[in-house]
């Protein structure tokens, strides 16, 4: 774990940083890609996190699917920064984020199923979460052989 980590909200400086790191990310067929645009029009729901001092090293976002039904999305770290909790880190900030929505779902479609089970999430179904499924799976190049698993969190 990084001792010097803080997490923040994102800011206009963080777009290239996200969306290259969402890039590399998305090559590996890993994430889904996001443009600039999608970026800087979403960068109030994205969370930053900076190690040994302002050096960008990873974020996250939520989406609200409405209904108080949430997704972490977009959670990725820099290479050079993995496995030094700031996965996990990011992962708690999104989840406290969404406290005062509370009672709420908090959901996540993931490689990476064991980092979100430390964190108080479920394996689930994928077919809990139809809204995902109609506005970012059917654009997936994977959406006909997923292989991603579904976390869930209740929040009280």
């Amino acid at each position: 774990m990084l001792h010097e980590l803080r997490l923040r909200k994102a800011e206009e400086k963080d777009v290239e940083h996200i969306w290259s790191l969402l890039a590399e990310y998305s090559k590996q067929r890993l994430l889904l890609p996001r443009s600039h645009e999608e970026i800087r029009k979403h960068l109030g729901v994205f969370i930053v996190a900076e190690a040994h001092g302002d050096a960008f090293a990873g974020c996250v976002a939520l989406r609200d699917f409405h209904g108080k039904l949430y997704e972490i999305r977009s959670l990725a770290v820099v290479e050079r920064f993995s496995k030094a909790g700031i996965g996990t880190a990011l992962i708690k900030a999104a989840v406290e984020k969404l406290a005062p929505h509370a009672p709420c779902t908090v959901f996540a479609l993931t490689y990476r199923a064991r980092l979100f089970q430390r964190a108080g999430f479920k394996i689930v179904e994928k077919s809990l979460f139809p809204q995902k499924i109609w506005s970012d799976c059917s654009l997936c190049p994977k959406k006909e052989s997923c292989d991603e698993t579904a976390v869930m969190l209740e929040l009280s």
